[in-house]
């Protein structure tokens, strides 16, 4: 690694120096569509039994409920801190939030970070308390979400291999810029915030299929914010934790390469470049190219559920590592399993919010389903590159034929993206799911759309309440 680099300094003087002007149209709208995403599912995720755990938690903490930052989809007003982390957990409680894409081949497509969920907390929080504008608010999320992805794509993969989530190692790094920006720190005080929120930085993979994996970007974006506030007071910190030989990318993940990070921030941003996915099921990215595979052949060859013998369903190594629950007994873990994802569409046809559900899942004909799912590595799938979700589907009928299909990456992806009124029907959906009203969330969707032009992000804030 190279540690005469000043790294952090450097990520410091992005986060201080960016403009307005430096975010091109297209970023600004990429950006406005991750935010509108990411809003919904915090409406649809505080419906989530974790919702209401965080919420009664928070009253046991003897704060105001009444002033601060709005918990999405509920009355309540908590510090800043609190507000990010109940949010960050509703924003990733469906696993349906949007997805980093790896450039580097040997960095996992879909395995770097889920970048809305700890970022968009902790700037949405903070310029509802201090009263900022729309413009200030989506750069500072710009910010945060470039800073988060290019530190991910730049770690060696050790990182996540080895059982780090990085939406939360990451994400508290991404949430922490995105609070400095907004509280004005000089570069100094937001390198030592960096290095705070590095020594923060944590999350295990091993908890992914229980409410564990959506705590991870909520604690993320509430230690973001903390690092940057304490440092506001003048808290200190290592001014180079991240790239120091006893810092955060050496001791997390074996080093880093420079090539993907120095003089890349916003050169060009992660949002123009490679893109950011938003997912069109509410399960983990990995199984998004195999259930399009699967929903298109359905269609072409009208295929009932009663005609299937047997589905094989072949990716890359790393795919099965992440994708365990082969047989899945509640819907957290069913978001992690491809023999659910492919069994409930052969069923139903859709794979949404209303599939992903505890009944649904233990439903006598999906399991029998599942069983006839059959998910391993494919040596083609394996070649294609890491930087890819190849799935290949091998889908045996009982007169005999057997229909075939193959695709790299998922809808939702830059490749195949949504349209802005195919996402904001997700967002609808997402809204309605958590109790919103269709008039509010066309409401939403407009402040959003129009986010630049807000003198305060109270314009869109007061509307995410619900009474």
């Amino acid at each position: 690694m190279n540690t005469s680099y000043a790294l952090t300094a450097a990520i410091a003087k992005f986060i201080t120096r960016t403009r307005h002007s430096h975010l091109s149209r297209t970023v600004m709208h990429r950006g406005k569509r991750s935010i509108l995403d990411g809003l919904g599912l915090a409406f649809a995720g505080n419906r989530a039994e974790s919702g209401h755990l965080v919420r009664q938690y928070l009253q046991t903490l003897g704060v105001p409920l009444n002033r601060g930052a709005t918990i999405i989809g509920s009355a309540l007003k908590v510090p800043a801190r609190f507000a990010a982390f109940a949010n960050g957990i509703a924003i990733h409680a469906d696993d349906y939030d949007d997805t980093q894409l790896a450039v580097a081949p040997d960095r996992v497509y879909g395995l770097l970070t889920h970048p809305t969920a700890p970022a968009l907390p902790a700037v949405l929080a903070l310029s509802e308390v201090h009263n900022l504008s729309g413009l200030d608010l989506l750069l500072a999320y710009q910010i945060a979400v470039e800073v988060e992805t290019k530190i991910a794509e730049a770690i060696y993969p050790r990182h996540y291999a080895d059982g780090f989530h990085s939406t939360a190692t990451m994400g508290t790094i991404g949430a922490a810029a995105g609070a400095a920006r907004l509280l004005k720190l000089s570069a100094d005080q937001t390198a030592q915030v960096i290095s705070l929120a590095a020594s923060q930085a944590a999350g295990l993979r091993e908890n992914f299929g229980t409410m564990t994996k959506p705590f991870h970007p909520g604690r993320a974006a509430e230690s973001g914010i903390v690092a940057a506030e304490l440092v506001a007071l003048g808290w200190t910190a290592a001014p180079n934790a991240l790239e120091a030989p006893r810092g955060f990318l050496n001791a997390a993940g074996g080093g880093y390469s420079p090539a993907a990070i120095v003089d890349k921030l916003g050169k060009p941003w992660t949002f123009e470049m490679p893109g950011i996915s938003i997912k069109p099921h509410p399960s983990g990215s990995l199984t998004h190219p195999g259930m399009g595979v699967m929903l298109g052949l359905i269609h072409q060859h009208h295929i009932s559920a009663d005609q299937v013998v047997r589905v094989a369903v072949g990716t890359n190594r790393h795919m099965p590592n992440t994708l365990i629950h082969r047989q899945p007994k509640n819907e957290l873990q069913a978001k992690f399993s491809m023999e659910f994802c492919m069994a409930i569409l052969l069923l139903e046809g859709k794979a949404g919010l209303a599939e992903f559900t505890d009944a649904v899942v233990n439903r006598p004909d999906v399991k029998r389903m599942m069983k006839r799912i059959h998910f391993d590595v494919h040596p083609v799938a394996e070649a294609a590159g890491y930087e890819k979700m190849t799935t290949i589907i091998d889908i045996e009928l009982t007169d005999g034929r057997t229909l075939s299909g193959r695709a790299d990456f998922g809808k939702g992806s830059p490749m195949l993206p949504m349209s802005d009124d195919e996402l904001a029907n997700k967002f609808r959906e997402s809204a309605l799911w958590g109790g919103l009203t269709l008039r509010r969330a066309n409401l939403i969707i407009q402040r959003v759309f129009e986010l630049d032009t807000l003198k305060s992000a109270r314009e869109l804030t007061r509307l995410l309440a619900i009474q």
